[in-house]
């Protein structure tokens, strides 16, 4: 526990993007993008921002505590252009992310109340988004939709620098992260090398899963990824408002491991 504290607290020269995937909904992408920007929080300081880039309905604001306005990432990207500039302050910010008071991350939300068209943002408008969010922070853990051929999906992948599949045992989720690892296998040589090297993150959705299966699903995936870490079963991941100090004791530990092993990759 000592060194992934040690790990998880450090700070790098430049700022960091890990993107979450899974093209299966339900496969515990939000619960991660949440719980890792939770621990980095609590460890590293502030500097982390978790961000919805979901054209589909993205849940990550519904996950997570909110401030005190309702404004989304659509408000934020006409402001772009002045927060990248000479007067752009971090501060600024407030106006457009929402900042968890216990565990001093922020989140930058989609809108899910939109249809998904009103949603979708072009590659240029990801890139001004991450322009603004590498400027004013540290970490940058992304939340992604489900659309693997969606250009706001395949920017993310561009901009990362890490990735972390997050999967459950269900059988159709762990296919689906398995499938998309050997799909950036072959897209090209810098997304096979973030397939090669990223980190899964297996939650026990089902509290009724047995060891073997657990074990299954690890040992499927550590021929794919540089880490594998398996999450137990904890009723407070279910639904509702995610805070890392509601969870368990081992769950509290295996996600600090998840983040060490992410923390490990820059």
């Amino acid at each position: 526990m000592r060194d992934d504290e040690h790990e998880v607290s450090r700070h790098w020269p430049g700022p960091r993007t890990v993107a979450v995937v899974n093209g299966k909904g339900g496969a515990g992408k939000t619960p991660a993008t949440v719980l890792l920007s939770a621990v980095f929080a609590q460890y590293g300081g502030a500097g982390v921002l978790a961000w919805d880039n979901n054209q589909t309905r993205g849940t990550l604001g519904w996950r997570t505590e909110t401030g005190a306005h309702d404004r989304t990432l659509l408000e934020l990207l006409p402001q772009t252009q002045r927060l990248l500039g000479a007067q752009g302050q971090s501060a600024d910010l407030a106006h457009f992310v929402h900042h968890q008071p216990q565990e001093k991350y922020d989140v930058l939300r989609s809108k899910p109340i939109r249809l998904a068209h009103e949603n979708r943002l072009s590659p240029a408008d990801v890139d001004s988004i991450h322009a603004v969010a590498a400027k004013f922070y540290r970490l940058i853990i992304i939340d992604s939709g489900n659309d693997e051929s969606d250009p706001m999906w395949l920017r993310m992948i561009d901009l990362a620098d890490q990735i972390v599949v997050a999967t459950t045992t269900r059988d159709d989720h762990a296919e689906a992260g398995a499938l998309l690892l050997e799909a950036l296998e072959d897209r090209d040589e810098r997304s096979a090398r973030l397939a090669r090297e990223s980190v899964v993150v297996v939650s026990q959705a089902d509290p009724k899963a047995s060891s073997a299966e657990i074990a299954d699903v690890v040992a499927g995936y550590r021929p794919l990824a540089r880490e594998v870490v398996d999450i137990p079963f904890d009723r407070e991941m279910v639904d509702g408002h995610l805070r890392l100090r509601a969870l368990s004791a081992p769950t509290q530990q295996a996600w600090l491991s998840a983040a060490a092993a992410v923390a490990r990759g820059f």
